[in-house]
């Protein structure tokens, strides 16, 4: 009895694995002959197409309508939140056109933006600046400044100061950097010399922009401070920009005018790289983080970034690291940049 009750249980062991691969050849079998399965989920493959193309034309998407062109790019990246969900309702229909559709999205995303997921930070560099929208309804002030300047940065572009805010900044701020200047609500705080510092006019009625000459050890650099107009997704006037971009316009051609060839851009630009508007400033400049940053670099809102509206740009100079900073008192999160002049 023993003897046979032993032979049933190796008897049992050894066809088990022979029932699940005839379960799993049972399954192939079943697929193959239901003809539905190229014929189920023809939507969800036309919705695939459709991301496809959004990702691929949409510089072609226009803007005439609400900015609906611009509005598409701020928020680009995020179209891969629809690749998964297309994949699972793809299974749950049991459709193999779905599936096969799905690569397309899925191949065009990672060509745009697969190359932001890696870490191309490198080492060295001459000179660190970091940039920070510290919001006018900030609480703590000296804390923020305080915590940006604890980032080691050799240069740091502070903007939306209130006037009533700008001694408390300064005094923060003074120990490290014993050269700085406020023009309207922007400012710029360094440790070696500023020259040439003047307001820049962006077309706004009031100073939000500035540029100064900073004489680092390795040579001078022209540095850019801009505060863009905010843009608002309104219902009834869809993405509302114009402002924004006509100071675009009026920043690029300062950039563009600058006779110092080493040129450095901090601020919050209340856009992203991927928004034609801001074509102006990013035709003729690099990001630092798209260079050499480590992921999207996301900046706003702080709480949730889903965007990089501020922004670190260089010409002339060659960006070696782009991070972005620990979450201060303001909406934005700072962010810093390595350069090589």
């Amino acid at each position: 009895m023993v003897q046979a009750y032993g032979a049933d249980t190796g008897n049992g062991s050894a066809e088990q694995p022979q029932a699940g691969g005839s379960r799993f050849r049972s399954l192939l079998g079943r697929a193959a002959r239901d003809r539905g399965i190229w014929r189920r989920g023809i939507v969800l493959a036309l919705c695939s197409v459709v991301l496809t193309l959004v990702m691929v034309v949409h510089a072609q998407i226009p803007n005439r309508v609400g900015n609906l062109g611009s509005l598409v790019e701020t928020f680009l990246p995020w179209i891969a939140l629809f690749i998964p969900l297309l994949l699972i309702l793809a299974l749950l229909r049991r459709s193999a056109t779905a599936l096969i559709a799905l690569l397309l999205p899925a191949v065009v995303w990672l060509n745009i933006f697969g190359g932001l997921i890696t870490d191309k930070s490198g080492t060295g560099g001459d000179l660190t600046v970091a940039t920070h929208n510290v919001n006018a309804g900030n609480p703590d002030p000296a804390g923020t400044a305080q915590q940006v300047a604890g980032s080691g940065a050799d240069v740091v572009a502070l903007q939306e100061l209130p006037g009533g805010q700008v001694s408390t900044y300064e005094k923060s701020l003074a120990a490290r950097y014993p050269y700085h200047s406020v023009q309207g609500t922007v400012g710029l705080w360094s440790k070696y010399p500023l020259s040439n510092t003047r307001p820049v006019d962006i077309k706004m009625g009031w100073t939000r922009a500035m540029r100064s000459t900073v004489k680092a050890p390795q040579g001078e650099i022209a540095v850019y401070v801009a505060h863009l107009p905010s843009v608002r997704v309104k219902l009834h006037a869809g993405f509302t920009a114009n402002q924004r971009d006509n100071s675009a316009d009026a920043l690029g051609e300062a950039i563009a005018d600058e006779q110092v060839e080493r040129v450095v851009l901090l601020g919050d630009l209340n856009g992203t790289m991927n928004d034609r508007s801001l074509n102006a400033v990013t035709s003729q400049m690099r990001s630092t983080q798209g260079a050499a940053g480590d992921g999207f670099g996301f900046s706003w809102p702080a709480s949730f970034p889903m965007a990089r509206i501020d922004q670190i740009m260089v010409k002339g100079v060659e960006p070696k690291s782009s991070w972005t900073l620990a979450a201060t008192d303001s909406d934005h999160l700072p962010i810093a940049a390595r350069v090589e002049l």
